[in-house]
């Protein structure tokens, strides 16, 4: 519990943000040495300057911590700190993913297969049924649904896979004391018992504009693949898509009329190549490769393959995954990316894993 306040602590600390917390604790050896600290050695640290340095000296975040921890244990919260066995594993692959995550469900985070549904907040009437459809379509595959409980696509996906029996989260751009919009707290509380509630706020954090994009990346960074149903060329659901794409996730889109102006961000992206067209949930298990056996997985172990040690490290991480991206490769076997890089092509020489869209590898 100890250990738990001070995770929760730094992630309090006015002006210190998930690279710099990452500093921190990489340079005092862990979270409580951090607040063990003298002052003269947290200036050393990269992103750290005096106000910072005196915030964490007077320690008077523990308190506020304190706080949060007893909201936390009556509310059934989980505090997820980006080194805990917990932390989803494809965003902490994320750059800039967050130091601390406030989970309330029982969906897996690191499920097998992650989806994320995106769209505008006025959906037209096709918009709103394709994206149930969609959904419906993505049962057979066992996905988790990932979306932002906004109004439009967001709420459509959320509620079909609720009539559906698909686990689904939504993330938030705020604190969990309180469900944004207000409308959607009675979804919110089925969620919360058949899916999931997720942010990176602690519990009193009020909605705010700036919130929503950085929400947005989280969205991205949990999926393995993500839709767009139907947006503007400005809406907030191309953030979304461009992250994904940022982060060598797969991203899809649904096309639209070329006069209409809902789905022009959908169009624009399928046009740069920052999309793959879909019509159903299908497209997507073919590009996803879903659709394979999943037996094949195991094939390699039967193989006479000599293979040297790093390269059976990397062959047992993608037996347990579907697919997994050298980002998260790099960050589990704590290796350069060069290095993994040079491991994954021998192994492709070899002919023992393959590549897919978006960078990602698979076993043969």
């Amino acid at each position: 519990m100890e250990e738990l306040l001070y995770k929760v602590a730094i992630t309090l600390i006015p002006n210190v943000g998930p690279v710099t917390t990452r500093n921190l604790v990489s340079y005092c050896g862990g979270v409580k040495p951090v607040f063990e600290a003298r002052k003269r050695e947290l200036l050393k640290v990269p992103g750290v300057g005096s106000l910072i340095a005196d915030n964490i000296v007077n320690q008077d975040v523990l308190g506020r911590a304190e706080e949060e921890l007893n909201f936390l244990e009556s509310h059934g919260i989980q505090a997820l700190f980006y080194l805990d066995e917990g932390y989803p594993s494809r965003l902490r692959n994320c750059a800039d993913s967050p130091a601390m995550l406030y989970y309330k469900g029982s969906a897996n985070l690191n499920a097998g297969r992650i989806v994320a549904i995106v769209g505008t907040r006025k959906p037209s009437v096709h918009g709103i049924h394709t994206c149930e459809e969609l959904v419906e379509g993505l049962k057979p595959y066992g996905a988790l649904i990932v979306s932002g409980l906004a109004y439009g696509i967001d709420i459509t996906a959320h509620r079909k896979c609720l009539s559906i029996d698909i686990p689904t989260v939504g993330v938030l751009g705020h604190g969990l004391q309180r469900i944004y919009p207000p409308q959607h707290q009675g979804v919110a509380r089925a969620m919360a018992q058949a899916g999931g509630l997720l942010s990176e706020y602690p519990s009193y954090t009020l909605p705010d504009r700036e919130h929503f994009p950085m929400r947005n990346r989280i969205i991205a960074g949990l999926c393995d693949a993500l839709i767009v149903v139907e947006t503007k060329k400005k809406g907030g659901s191309m953030i979304s898509a461009y992250m994904a794409n940022d982060y060598n996730k797969d991203v899809f889109a649904v096309p639209g009329r070329v006069k209409d102006s809902s789905s022009e961000g959908c169009n624009h992206l399928i046009k740069s190549h920052k999309a793959a067209l879909i019509e159903s949930a299908a497209d997507i298990g073919y590009v996803m490769r879903w659709d394979e056996p999943g037996p094949q997985k195991a094939i390699q172990k039967q193989l006479f393959v000599e293979l040297t040690e790093d390269e059976k490290i990397v062959v047992d991480l993608l037996n347990q995954y579907e697919a997994v991206g050298i980002d998260q490769l790099t960050g589990t076997m704590q290796v350069a990316n060069s290095e993994m890089a040079s491991l994954l092509l021998e192994l492709e020489f070899k002919g023992v894993i393959r590549v897919l869209p978006g960078k990602r590898y698979v076993l043969v």
